[in-house]
């Protein structure tokens, strides 16, 4: 083992639920669009965590939609009834059985879900305000009782996620969907209690951490995480401001939640608003709040090299790995046994089934161009 990497393979507890990662390594959650007509997972969505389970410390799973309302993909895995319960504990003991923590990503598309997956046709939101991109619907305004609903279904997936065995949850609170929507003055133009002021924005986002955390303190027997990730900033104007989310971040940070995830493209791009301010979004959130709550980092970390300066610089204890453990499942186990001249950087067209990817995630890679650096002829 190369010495020069040891400090990300040294073990880290969470604080909250004692929880120890035998690493400082996570799969980042990402969509396969891979699952069953109904909910459940497929067999090949399992190969693919089978394969890339063995050497991170953590797997976060595709987002699973927690209500048929917050259905936002074709082939979303949902935690939305108790019928999917077999399904859930598949998924949690393939990925626990290869020696990584299971955590169950639990999502609500909100606007963004495309109007032919959800009930009667009509995504809901904060607002009756589209989001900004061609073609987007415009949601229905949630009513009170809509809203409190909603937040109970978050508290159900999680009672769901605990009888499965997962080992955790982690709120979706990121990339413009249903609980980043309450809290940015884009999607959330109301004028009662959910809405408004920040605040008030804040409300319908800490509310669905307290029925989580009320879930996990009334079911679980067993040590059970809860993490928050969320997205630092909006382009839209009016949108997210980092001033608005290191608002959010101290009010997370006083939870007893085990970690906060940053979800940005390149972990150290500065501000999406302002050109000038060349900050890494996610190093800020860490100097503000990472003394009170472990902050994960992901974003273009490729090399193992990228990954010891995020945590010998950046003082992050925990990194996300997306696109590389696409391209590579065993990133860790070539970083461990002093084979990083081996972990692909690229993505050949012909390697789908070494890399057991399934099809409908194999195809969306493909059509993503400069998403992933894919070889076409070779």
């Amino acid at each position: 083992m190369n010495p020069k990497y040891a400090s990300l393979w040294e073990p880290f507890r969470l604080p909250v639920s004692g929880i120890e990662l035998k690493n400082r390594i996570m799969m980042a959650p990402m969509t396969t669009w891979s699952g069953n007509l109904d909910g459940t997972v497929s067999d090949a969505e399992l190969n693919y965590y089978k394969k890339r389970s063995g050497g991170v410390g953590v797997v976060a799973t595709a987002c699973a939609f927690i209500m048929p309302e917050g259905k936002g993909f074709s082939g979303q895995i949902g935690a939305h009834s108790d019928a999917m319960l077999p399904s859930l504990k598949r998924l949690a003991e393939t990925i626990q059985q290869e020696g990584a923590k299971a955590i169950l990503q639990i999502y609500h598309g909100g606007r963004m879900c495309p109007p032919n997956e959800v009930p009667g046709g009509q995504p809901l939101s904060a607002s009756a305000v589209a989001a900004e991109r061609e073609g987007a619907a415009v949601p229905r305004a949630m009513a009170e009782e809509e809203i409190l609903s909603t937040i109970k279904a978050y508290g159900n997936a999680t009672h769901l996620a605990i009888l499965a065995g997962f080992d955790g949850v982690e709120i979706h609170g990121a990339n413009t969907y249903l609980v980043q929507q309450f809290f940015s003055p884009h999607s959330n133009r109301r004028t009662d209690v959910w809405g408004g002021t920040l605040e008030k924005r804040m409300k319908f986002p800490l509310a669905v951490v307290d029925e989580v955390l009320q879930n996990v303190k009334q079911y679980a027997k067993s040590p059970f995480a809860v993490g928050y990730r969320l997205s630092p900033e909006e382009m839209e104007e009016p949108g997210i401001t980092m001033e608005d989310t290191l608002q959010l971040v101290d009010a997370l940070a006083k939870k007893p939640l085990d970690y906060l995830h940053i979800s940005t493209m390149n972990l150290w791009d500065g501000s999406m608003r302002d050109a000038s301010d060349k900050r890494s979004r996610t190093l800020l959130i860490q100097e503000r709040v990472g003394n009170k709550i472990p902050v994960i980092g992901v974003g273009s970390l490729h090399t193992p090299d990228d990954v010891l300066k995020v945590v010998e610089e950046g003082n992050l204890p925990l990194v996300a790995l997306g696109r590389e453990l696409l391209m590579e499942p065993e990133w860790v186990q070539k970083a461990q046994n002093g084979s990083v001249d081996k972990i692909r950087t690229t993505l050949s067209v012909h390697d789908q089934n070494e890399l057991v990817i399934p099809d409908n995630l194999w195809h969306g890679l493909i059509s993503r161009k400069g998403w992933l650096p894919v070889i076409e002829n070779e």
